[in-house]
């Protein structure tokens, strides 16, 4: 297939070849991986200024996303790629076969520099979902940083860039720049631009922007960052968000209740779940809101049926539509699946490649998948239109790039996003949460888009 990209994505392409190093902030369905294949090519066979490239993504995407676009486009035919995926002893034996890109799953990071110590060999890295690199803390964030001078160029592709907030951001631009932006620690970062926010006597619990921070900090990166929302460059149909109330009969209510002020709750003569944390009973709270519950020995007790019914009454309102459905404990999946079972619909649980092809060929009618594997680089948007989230979590980049599974280019339907919110629960919270970080990436990312607007305009 022959690229025609384009402006925007030409704008992006010769930005990735002119700055070593760059952060592309580009929304979900803006063709991120063909850009920067396109530039990879370009800088290895047309200017011959880097030898090995190393990509780090999300396990799912490393297994085929790469692999896959590249196979799609004449353009890139001469480049070969590697992935370093499995047991230690397939991963060496990949990074020993001759190609042009290596990719590793992030979780390997930390083994893959260990292993070559002072010999590393890739002149160029690029780090898919970049934001999840934005712990300074994570290991696989410090192992980086141990080899970051031997990188040339350096490149972070993500449409999240501050998931939870502007904190977010400075690990991230750090591997960029090595702190010439936003300081050289997080805690000169933090003491420049923030200011403690909840805390008690002794302990400060979260920080907030001090006033112009966010202008300050979009104005420092501005030069480093591109980023653009896909809505500016795609006529992409209309998404459309729909909350579906759960309301839990009476032994429900009382359950929830009990365990939320108890923190313990009596579930049958034998079984008590006690609760000694606040981060415990919030989690606890979620699983019951969906129905189900695990005691400290991982058995799971139901307590209650009233989402399972809410869903299945949502699913038969689709009228036959196709849906695809996320939740976020191993129980709901067990549940929903047994449920399912009694019906004739076709149903399948997101594991691979084959799931995918199946539902984009309108073989499924329920696609069940948990975020965290189905949230990144799956094309969905030709098996429907419809998703169901049957439970939260308070990940917003989980949940934005789930959503994006659907409505990205090549839908041809208004997408439309239910939620399963059990009333009066923690679901009403995590709701809440997740539209009020929502409106801080959402300024960070309005305030750096690339003032190409004449790009857009051609385009037309």
């Amino acid at each position: 297939m022959k690229f025609k990209p384009h402006n925007y994505q030409k704008y992006c392409i010769n930005r990735m070849i002119a700055d070593d190093n760059i952060g592309l902030f580009l929304d979900m369905g803006l063709g991120k991986t063909i850009i920067t294949l396109t530039a990879i090519n370009e800088l290895k066979y047309n200017r011959f200024q880097i030898s090995k490239v190393l990509v780090i993504a999300p396990k799912k995407v490393a297994e085929g996303t790469w692999s896959t676009e590249k196979n799609k486009w004449d353009h890139l035919k001469l480049l070969r790629i590697s992935t370093v995926l499995g047991s230690e002893k397939k991963r060496i034996k990949a990074l020993n076969t001759p190609a042009d890109i290596y990719i590793i799953n992030r979780e390997n990071v930390q083994w893959l520099v260990e292993y070559y110590r002072n010999n590393w060999p890739f002149d160029m890295v690029v780090i898919d979902e970049f934001s999840s690199f934005k712990n300074h803390k994570a290991k696989r964030f410090k192992s980086l940083t141990w080899v970051r001078k031997h990188i040339k160029r350096f490149v972070g592709l993500t449409g999240t860039p501050a998931p939870n907030g502007l904190m977010d951001l400075w690990a991230q631009v750090y591997l960029l720049d090595g702190g010439e932006r936003l300081e050289k620690s997080i805690t000169k970062y933090r003491e420049k631009y923030f200011e403690a926010d909840k805390r008690s006597r002794e302990m400060i619990y979260s920080y907030a922007p001090k006033k112009g921070a966010n202008e300050a900090i979009q104005e420092k990166i501005s030069d480093i960052c591109i980023s653009m929302k896909a809505e500016d460059y795609l006529e992409l149909p209309d998404i459309i968000y729909d909350t579906v109330p759960v309301i839990l009969d009476a032994k429900a209510k009382k359950a929830y209740t009990e365990l939320e002020k108890q923190m313990l709750l009596q579930v049958d003569p034998e079984t008590v779940i006690d609760v000694t944390s606040a981060a415990a009973l919030t989690n606890k709270l979620l699983q019951l809101s969906n129905g189900a519950m695990y005691d400290e020995n991982r058995e799971v007790h139901e307590i209650h049926k009233c989402k399972i019914e809410a869903f299945m009454e949502l699913v038969e309102k689709l009228q036959g539509k196709p849906a695809l459905v996320f939740y976020n404990f191993q129980h709901d999946l067990t549940r929903l699946m047994k449920t399912l079972e009694k019906t004739k619909l076709r149903v399948r649980v997101y594991k691979t490649v084959e799931d995918q092809l199946a539902w984009n060929n309108k073989e499924v009618d329920i696609l069940l998948a948990h975020p965290a594997s189905a949230a990144y680089g799956l094309n969905l948007q030709e098996g429907g239109n419809h998703v169901i989230w049957f439970s939260l979590n308070w990940s917003l980049e989980l949940y934005q790039q789930a959503n994006k599974r659907l409505h990205r280019q090549g839908q041809k339907e208004k997408v439309i996003v239910h939620h399963l919110v059990s009333s009066g629960t923690r679901d009403t919270d995590v709701m809440i949460a997740l539209e009020s970080k929502g409106e801080v990436q959402d300024m960070l990312l309005e305030s750096l888009k690339a003032r190409i607007e004449k790009y857009k305009e051609e385009d037309k």
